[in-house]
């Protein structure tokens, strides 16, 4: 508790590594708040510094946390090909409205090995001319791999952007069974 008998705000982060390179995972005592690609040093200098900005509080590098533990196994997991689901507590504080609520039916109502497209996604939330709104939303996901914003493409077949780029996306689609494993 801080001095005004508030309960303080705990972030701890761990980088770990996986199928699509290292990984920055945060989480809260409500529960996973970040995924983060690419993280090498720079990015996770910078990903760290925008938590401790938008939550209030300077994150903690903590890979024994326990609030850190179940979403490293699970992950961990999902990239050996063991796991399809996953299971996690998640503290959605970083995203609100409707980027909210699309990321709530992706996570829920687009399972391991399937895609959707942009539109029918907006269609899902009631909103089914906002196929460009659901972009901007899979953009903001603050949880990418666990909500999986990958499993969102275009339409007309194109695979369409990633935040993490086209080729980690590939791998991510690749590993569900959506599209075929590279030859090299």
């Amino acid at each position: 508790m801080d001095s005004h008998g508030q309960v303080e705000q705990r972030v701890v982060w761990c980088v770990i590594d996986s199928g699509i390179g290292p990984l920055l995972l945060a989480a809260t005592r409500e529960g996973l708040v970040s995924v983060v690609f690419h993280a090498t040093d720079a990015v996770r200098d910078r990903a760290v510094e925008r938590l401790a900005s938008r939550l209030g509080t300077e994150p903690v590098e903590a890979p024994g946390s326990p609030l850190l533990a179940e979403a490293i196994r699970q992950v961990a997991a999902y990239f050996a090909g063991e796991r399809r689901d996953f299971d996690l507590l998640l503290d959605w504080s970083l995203i609100s409205g409707f980027n909210r609520e699309v990321l709530r039916e992706l996570a829920s109502g687009v399972p391991y090995g399937t895609v959707v497209g942009y539109g029918d996604l907006a269609g899902r939330v009631g909103q089914p001319g906002a196929a460009q709104a659901v972009g901007m939303a899979m953009g903001a996901n603050p949880l990418p791999v666990v909500v999986p914003c990958h499993r969102v493409v275009e339409s007309g077949g194109g695979i369409g952007g990633f935040g993490g780029g086209l080729e980690t996306k590939r791998k991510l689609l690749a590993l569900e069974g959506v599209l075929p494993e590279p030859l090299f």
